[in-house]
């Protein structure tokens, strides 16, 4: 009878030097890195074959799911005329809803070449969530709760090859309605690579799919486009950065009322800033997310209205 030899099994047997040499006494064993967070690779999303369908799926499945949802409307695209190249835009955050918005209703060529920034401990925690994202949004790892200088290097790297960035700079969705402050991120990022930073403002998605929920409530988006800036030379990235914050603050007033007085306000300093009021009723009762409770005898009048 043949004896079938299990070279593997021998190797065992044997030990060092045909295995690993074994880790010494006192000695930790060395840790393998993790290849989730922000050390998963993303180019394959980049190839022809994901790209291509990507965008399929987005202009079709995204497009009517938003339309459906959101019904967004796009103010202000005519600033965007005199943008020559790849760019970073900058959003205010509330739902889960934000990015599929914008991946299907910002203009071409940017929406076409866009990748969005994601953060590393939420959707790259397990290897089928960190590949879904990254295929169905062009999703890179951004580490959101230390400085990473992985996730920099590789939005700079991406930004050089002439992608452009989508990044919510308040790092995660607003629990309240009211925004974050903003993270550095993006401003370092345009002042490091050089490239313009358009500013967003989306108002409703917190309606619609606030954080905390699951089931969806139909409603209407306006998605307002700022001019694009570009950091000064005496500006570093700290100040950019708080400059870009009071422009999407401005959109927001623009939003809400109307481009002359939220410029009126803007020239006095006087624009209301994103955070919202400090007393907690009052930011409860004025949040933007909230939605008006309303009585069976007004809802004939208010029918058709954004909500």
């Amino acid at each position: 009878m043949a004896v079938r030899l299990d070279p593997t099994a021998l190797a065992r047997r044997l030990g060092f030097p045909f295995t690993a040499a074994p880790t010494p006494p006192g000695v930790e064993p060395p840790v393998e890195p993790d290849e989730l967070g922000d050390r998963y690779d993303t180019d394959w999303a980049r190839r022809p074959v994901a790209r291509a369908t990507r965008r399929a799926s987005l202009a079709t499945v995204g497009r009517i799911g938003t339309a459906v949802l959101a019904r967004p409307t796009v103010r202000n695209l005519d600033r965007l005329e005199d943008l020559d190249g790849n760019a970073i835009f900058v959003a205010n955050h509330h739902s889960h809803l934000d990015t599929p918005v914008l991946l299907t209703h910002l203009p071409r060529p940017w929406r076409d070449e866009m990748v969005v920034a994601a953060a590393a401990d939420h959707f790259f925690d397990t290897k089928p969530k960190a590949a879904l994202i990254s295929w169905a949004y062009g999703a890179i790892p951004m580490e959101r709760k230390k400085v990473s200088r992985r996730s920099a290097e590789t939005s700079a790297r991406l930004i050089d090859d002439g992608w452009s960035l989508l990044i919510f700079p308040e790092g995660g969705r607003s629990p309240d309605g009211w925004g974050q402050p903003h993270k550095g991120g993006a401003a370092y990022l345009a002042v490091r690579c050089g490239v313009p930073v358009v500013p967003v403002h989306l108002d409703g998605t917190g309606r619609i799919l606030p954080k905390g929920s699951s089931a969806p409530r139909p409603g209407a988006v306006d998605v307002n486009i700022g001019t694009p800036l570009r950091a000064r030379e005496d500006e570093d990235a700290r100040r950019f950065a708080a400059r870009l914050e009071k422009a999407v603050a401005e959109l927001a007033d623009e939003t809400e009322t109307d481009w002359w007085s939220a410029r009126l306000r803007a020239h006095g300093g006087g624009t209301p800033g994103l955070q919202g009021p400090e007393d907690s009723w009052i930011r409860d009762w004025r949040s933007p997310d909230r939605v008006p409770r309303v009585s069976d005898s007004d809802r004939r009048w208010s029918s058709g209205r954004r909500p």
